[in-house]
C-alpha cells in the first residue's frame, strides 16, 4: 500500500455542483468547488462512530 502522506483532491458532482474531496492524514473534507469552508471528518471521529455526530455538529454551527 501507499501511505497517505499528503493530501489527495478529487473533484466529483453531486445533483449537477461541483465539489473537492481533500483526503489527508488527518481525515476527509468535501468542499464545494470555489468555497473555502466545508464539511471535515477527523479517522478518529469515523473510526469512532462518532461520524453522524460530527457531522451534525458542523451543519449546525453553518446555520446558526
Amino acid at each position: 500500500m501507499t501511505p497517505l502522506d499528503k493530501p489527495l483532491r478529487r473533484e466529483l458532482h453531486v445533483d449537477g455542483r461541483a465539489y473537492t474531496l481533500t483526503v489527508d492524514p488527518e481525515g476527509l473534507k468535501l468542499t464545494e468547488k470555489g468555497r473555502r469552508k466545508g464539511i471535515a471528518l477527523a479517522w478518529t471521529d469515523l473510526l469512532n462512530g462518532d461520524a453522524a455526530l460530527a457531522a451534525a455538529l458542523q451543519a449546525s454551527v453553518r446555520e446558526g
